[in-house]
Order: C-alpha cells, then sequence, then structure tokens
C-alpha cells in the first residue's frame, strides 16, 4: 500500500472501534440527509389533471396511471388527481381508453344502464335531458380557459289544455381559468341553442362560478348600433389596407402611418320599380264588329171634322200621312297589343359610404433619402403630392361625396416604428423559475446545515475533547524542529526513545501521532539540506566543532 493510504489507515485505528462507528454512524446520517433531501426538492412539478372527481374515479385513475408508470399525486381536497407536467396530454389519451373518469358529467353512457322494463315515458325523458346535458358541459370543457361547466335545460313540454306552447331554455355555469369568460359566453350560448331542438341563443343564461352574469337576454352583437360600428370598423380596416400594400413597396412599412375614418349608412332599403316600354309591342287580339240597317215608315191619318162628332154619321175616307226611309251602315274594329313591362323589387341589407376622412403621414427623411441630393422642399411637396394621387386611387376616393384626404411629410420619432413588443423584465424572468430557484436554494441550505451541525460535533468527539483541533495535521516540520532533530553532541540518543518517553512532555493524543510519523533523521537532514544549503552547512560545521572541543 502507498505511504498515504498507510497513514490513514494508521490514523483509523489510532481512533478506537467506539470512534470509528461513530464516524460511520453520522456520515451515514449525513449522506441519507442529502440523499432525501435532494430527491424531495427535486421532484418534477405537477400540473392538474382532472378536478371535482369522485372517490370511485380517483381510485381507478390512480391504478390506472399507476400500470402505465405515469406519476400521479392527489391533491388534499381528494378530488383532484396531478401529474407531472408535460404528461397531461398521454395521461387524459390513456384515461380516454379506459372510459375514465365516468362520474363527471355522464353523457349518453346514462343509457347503457337502463333497463327495457318499468322504465316509463318520464323516466325515458328525464334521462335523455341528463344525457343532453352531460354531452353539452363536456363540449364546454374542451373549449380553452373552461374548467368545468354546467348545464340545465328544461325541454318545452306539450299539454291538452295550453294554447301556448312552452319554448325551451337552458342555464350554464362555468368556471373559467382567465379572465376570457366574457368571450366564451357568446360562444357557448351559440353551441347550446344549436345543440337542443327549438332553443334560441336569448334564451341561454351563462354565469361563472362566482356569480356573475356573462350573457343574458339579447346578443348584443346583433343589434343595430353594434352592427354598425362593426362595419364602420371592417370598412376602416379594409381601406387602410388599400393604403398599406400600396405604399409599403415605395416607403418601407415603417416609414407612414394612415388613419381613415367611414361615415357607413346601414339602413335597410325596400325599392319595387315597375318599367313599360311602349316600343316592344305585340298585338294580342284584334276585334271587328260590322252592321247594316234600313228601315221605312209610312203613316196614314183621318182628318178631323164635325161630321165625326155627329151620331150614326159615317166616318170620311182616311188620307195619306208622312213617309220616312233610313239606313245605316256601322263597322267597328278593336285591336288590343300587349306591352312589354317589367318589374324590379329589391330589398338591400348592406351599407353604403358616405363620407370618408383619409389622413396619411409620411417620413420626411424616407423621402429625403429616397431624393437624394435633388431632396429640396419643392421636391419633398411634389413628392407628397404624387403620394395623395396614390392614396387617392387606392381608397376609392370621391370628392362629390365630400371625402376628405390629407397626406403630410414629418418627421418621425426614433422608436416608435411598429408595435413595441416589451421583454420580459427581470422579475418576470425570475417568477418564471421561481421554483427551481426555490429548490436550489433550500438544497444549498439543507446541506449547510449538515455540514455544520453533523461534522463539527463529529470531529469534536473523535478528537476527545473541546479544545483539541477538528482535524489532524499532517503539516511537515518546521526549521527549528528539523535543527533539533540534527545529531548534536551527545550522540543519537535522543532519537531511539521512546514515544512513551516524549509524552511526559507532549500529554496530547495528536502529538503522540505526530511522533509517530515523524521521518527518519537523515530524511530530516536531506530536506534541511534542500531547504536551506548554506544554514545547513553552518549548523554542521558548528556541531563539528563542539565534538571535536570536548
Amino acid at each position: 500500500m502507498p505511504e498515504q493510504l498507510q497513514s490513514i489507515v494508521a490514523n483509523l485505528r489510532s481512533f478506537g472501534p467506539r470512534r470509528l462507528a461513530m464516524l460511520g454512524g453520522i456520515a451515514a446520517l449525513v449522506i441519507a440527509i442529502v440523499g432525501v433531501a435532494s430527491v424531495y426538492l427535486n421532484r418534477p412539478a405537477y400540473e392538474t389533471l382532472y378536478v371535482g372527481l369522485e372517490r370511485s374515479d380517483v381510485n381507478q385513475i390512480g391504478m390506472v396511471l399507476g400500470e402505465a408508470g405515469i406519476g400521479f399525486d392527489v391533491a388534499s381536497d381528494g378530488t383532484t388527481v396531478l401529474v407531472p407536467a408535460g404528461s397531461t396530454a398521454q395521461a387524459r389519451m390513456l384515461l380516454a381508453e379506459k372510459g375514465l373518469p365516468t362520474s363527471a358529467n355522464a353523457g349518453y353512457e346514462l343509457f347503457d344502464n337502463v333497463g327495457s322494463l318499468g322504465l316509463t315515458s318520464f323516466m325515458q325523458q328525464v334521462t335523455r335531458v341528463r344525457a343532453l346535458e352531460g354531452e353539452i358541459a363536456r363540449t364546454i370543457q374542451s373549449i380553452t380557459g373552461i374548467k368545468a361547466a354546467r348545464v340545465h335545460i328544461v325541454m318545452s313540454e306539450r299539454a291538452n289544455f295550453r294554447r301556448d306552447e312552452q319554448k325551451p331554455s337552458a342555464s350554464v355555469v362555468i368556471r373559467a381559468a382567465s379572465m376570457d369568460a366574457d368571450k366564451s359566453a357568446m360562444s357557448i350560448r351559440h353551441l347550446v341553442a344549436a345543440a337542443v331542438p327549438g332553443l334560441d341563443a336569448e334564451r341561454v343564461t351563462v354565469l361563472d362560478s362566482s356569480g356573475n352574469l356573462l350573457a343574458s337576454g339579447d346578443d348584443p352583437s346583433n343589434s343595430s348600433a353594434a352592427r354598425s360600428i362593426g362595419v364602420e370598423r371592417t370598412v376602416e380596416t379594409q381601406i387602410e389596407d388599400n393604403i398599406r400594400r400600396a405604399l409599403s413597396a415605395y416607403l418601407g412599412p415603417d416609414n407612414f402611418r394612415a388613419s381613415v375614418k367611414a361615415d357607413v349608412n346601414t339602413d335597410s332599403r325596400q325599392t319595387e320599380e315597375t318599367i313599360f316600354d311602349p316600343e316592344s309591342r305585340v298585338e294580342r287580339s284584334v276585334q271587328v264588329v260590322r252592321a247594316n240597317e234600313n228601315s221605312n215608315q209610312k203613316q196614314s191619318s183621318t182628318p178631323a171634322t164635325v161630321e165625326q162628332n155627329l151620331p150614326d154619321a159615317e166616318a170620311g175616307g182616311a188620307t195619306d200621312g208622312p213617309q220616312s226611309t233610313s239606313e245605316s251602315d256601322r263597322k267597328e274594329e278593336i285591336t288590343n297589343y300587349e306591352m312589354n313591362s317589367k318589374r324590379i323589387a329589391t330589398v338591400s341589407n348592406g351599407y353604403s359610404v358616405t363620407k370618408m376622412s383619409i389622413a396619411v403621414v409620411v417620413n420626411q427623411q424616407r423621402l429625403a433619402a429616397i431624393l437624394g441630393k435633388d431632396a429640396t422642399p419643392e421636391a419633398i411637396t411634389a413628392r407628397v403630392a404624387d403620394i395623395q394621387k396614390m392614396v387617392t386611387s387606392a381608397t376609392g376616393f370621391d370628392e362629390k361625396r365630400g371625402d376628405l384626404i390629407n397626406v403630410s411629410a414629418v418627421e418621425f420619432i426614433d422608436g416608435l416604428d411598429g408595435e413595441i413588443i416589451e421583454s420580459p423584465g427581470m422579475l418576470a424572468s425570475v417568477g418564471q423559475h421561481a421554483g427551481t430557484l426555490i429548490n436550489a436554494a433550500a438544497f444549498i441550505v439543507v446541506v449547510f446545515l449538515v455540514a455544520f451541525f453533523g461534522l463539527r460535533p463529529m470531529a469534536a468527539a473523535l478528537s476527545g475533547s473541546s479544545a483539541a483541533p477538528a482535524l489532524p495535521t499532517f503539516a511537515g516540520p518546521s526549521f527549528e524542529e528539523m535543527q533539533r532533530a540534527l545529531p548534536n553532541a551527545d550522540g543519537m540518543a535522543s532519537f531511539e526513545e521512546e514515544p512513551a518517553a516524549l509524552s511526559d512532555h507532549r500529554p496530547h493524543a495528536m502529538d503522540d501521532l505526530r511522533n509517530k510519523l515523524r521521518p527518519a533523521p537523515q530524511d530530516r537532514l536531506a530536506r534541511m539540506v534542500d531547504i536551506n544549503e548554506e544554514r545547513t552547512a553552518l549548523i554542521l560545521r558548528k556541531w563539528a566543532g563542539n565534538e571535536v572541543a570536548a
């Protein structure tokens, strides 16, 4: 064995069995504490897999995850299952294959346990409504940011003595993980309305877990005011995009800004128009009537005399009266024409732009760079006029409509080009790695405490005295010790003495150990010569002189 190993073995043997047992026990305890602390503090972070589970589902999920080798943990409430970060998708796919969890929002699987005997129509209807509620709740929970959902549906009922049919309605309670619950409420209303027959979105009420009303009654997005504002924003955005496409290739996307204000008329209009074309006529029917009449009239009359009034008198002879003859011929022709007509009925639910205001600012430095040496104020003004013509063509500017346009060249402020994206600060970075930093700091503190409160008592116990040094020192002898170790006038007797004789002057245990490990006089002399040859020679001369004098 090498000398270093021999010295270490000799030191350990000098401690004794009791001290060696204490040293081994303390070393094992320190290693165990450090190992347990490192495993506990460096365990993986967990994230939520499912919440609001029943005890039976928690037990089944634990068995399935344990068989698959996926670590899991159960929260203190006993209804939440946690898995290591990054294993959520794998765990959910595995549980979906096993049909777990089964107790949360039961859907159409309710019909698997329904028997065919002894089931009334009312029970069938209730089971159908429960299944529909569970399926809709599952779909809502699949939306990003929605942790849990509960759906209540009231179906329409028909009664014999009821005139008006009751319309279905629904209420939804959600628990969202973020502040986007208001945006998701409108989508949830339309989802529920589309899944229930005869249900309108206006009859769906959405609340959050805190009791705040998110959506109810008429949809505000379908109001005329909201529609007008939405149309205006769409028109303004389209016009700004047209300006951006026209100027980006010439000036660059960061060297101009455009702002558009459009007045839009979204009133509904209905127009009916009938047009007749007299030039395009067609004979539809012709009617001809002809009439020919001849008439002769002759009258005779008896003259009025006295004889006519005498009795038994004979009447006188009749005389001829006036005569008339008439003849008529009539011809009537009626022609009916079909006129070409066109009937137009127009219903307009669109919009029309009544007025538009456009403002464009251009970076003056960019124009000067484009013009180069010819960048005079007149040249810049002329180039701005060209840009205004381009903007006029790209936006559909109409001066008769009262549109306004203004293009100006100004100096841009540095640092405002594009959208400013703030980088995460120091606090945000520290917050992201807070868990890792806390684990590392706790591990370092545990190691320090174990070393400070474990190694020091161990060294004190091994030394046997509170005043003894913690560890034996194996430093080499000093120059004075080496000088004293050299042979003197009395010969080599001092080097042949037993360690027990020296123990009277050095009663300390560490001194005994140091005496045992002291090298031979020849080795010490050789080392002294290597350190300082002149002084060694001087000591040898003095020793030789003392020996001669003696």
